[in-house]
């Protein structure tokens, strides 16, 4: 079924970043599309990651809005377009994440399918320096030069900066520039995908994820991404029986005809352990 809505059709991908690299050669051999990306199409007006324009919606409206932008200039019914986003991880705040979005538009069958990919797999950060030492230092821990990095006057400022820096050469003199402008400088991992394998890696996983929930059918509809909508806690204590936190069960629930299936004890087993249970373990 998911070949028929989608072999042999052109998949836009809304990007100036060169992600096709990571979503491409997955989504052609799972979907049998032909993905193209459009030559003067800017996502960087929707907001870009050194903050020159500040991205004023939330990570899904945006990638939408690509979507829906790319769709009307390029006269294309089927468009994807991912999303990022820095910062600590939810659960270890002390751990810098990234939370690639990768969202499918297909006007033609009317679907909207989206996935979140999750990673502490990020060289993401930033900081003031003064000395050589210290650029020398950044760049080591940034993974440079396989990772571009950003230097400029300060953080929120936006005088002299230069993107992309991917030679040592380039590295120095731009330093050496600089420094003499001011009495110290901001330095950054440049966080474009082209410029961040780290990241790519990451996106590809997320295109991985997406092919499967494409390939993931309503058993009613028959339409693509049928999912898990929502995790439902409450495993009983296998000595007390009290409800814990650990999952009782999912939730799948079709995005067209909102057909919902619950699976119960989606882990194999319908017990927990009492070291997992607020009342037996305080």
């Amino acid at each position: 079924m998911t070949d028929k809505m989608f072999k042999g059709r052109k998949l836009l991908i809304a990007t100036k970043h060169e992600k096709e690299k990571a979503i491409a050669p997955i989504l052609e051999k799972e979907l049998g599309v032909h993905c193209f990306v459009p030559t003067n199409f800017d996502t960087d007006k929707l907001g870009t990651f050194s903050g020159e324009i500040e991205r004023k919606a939330d990570a899904l409206s945006t990638a939408r809005t690509k979507c829906l932008l790319a769709m009307e200039q390029f006269d294309c019914d089927l468009a994807i377009a991912s999303e990022g986003s820095f910062g600590p991880h939810p659960e270890v705040f002390f751990i810098p994440a990234d939370e690639e979005l990768l969202l499918l538009v297909d006007k033609q069958n009317e679907v909207e399918i989206f996935v979140r990919e999750l990673s502490t797999e990020t060289n993401f950060y930033g900081t003031e320096i003064r000395t050589e030492d210290e650029l020398h230092e950044f760049a080591k821990n940034a993974k440079f030069p396989s990772h571009g990095l950003i230097i400029r006057q300060a953080s929120y400022n936006f005088l002299d900066i230069v993107k992309g820096i991917t030679e040592m050469d380039q590295l120095l003199e731009t330093f050496n520039y600089l420094i003499k402008k001011y009495n110290s400088l901001w330095i950054e991992t440049d966080m474009r995908a082209m410029y961040n394998p780290s990241r790519m890696n990451v996106i590809e996983k997320a295109s991985l994820r997406l092919a499967e929930m494409m390939n993931a059918l309503c058993p009613i509809c028959y339409t693509p991404g049928f999912g898990i909508t929502e995790g439902r806690q409450g495993l009983p204590c296998m000595v007390c029986n009290t409800a814990t936190r650990s999952i009782l069960s999912y939730i799948y629930c079709c995005k067209k005809c909102k057909h919902r299936k619950e699976e119960k004890f989606p882990n194999g087993k319908s017990q927990e352990e009492p070291m997992y249970c607020d009342v037996c373990n305080p």
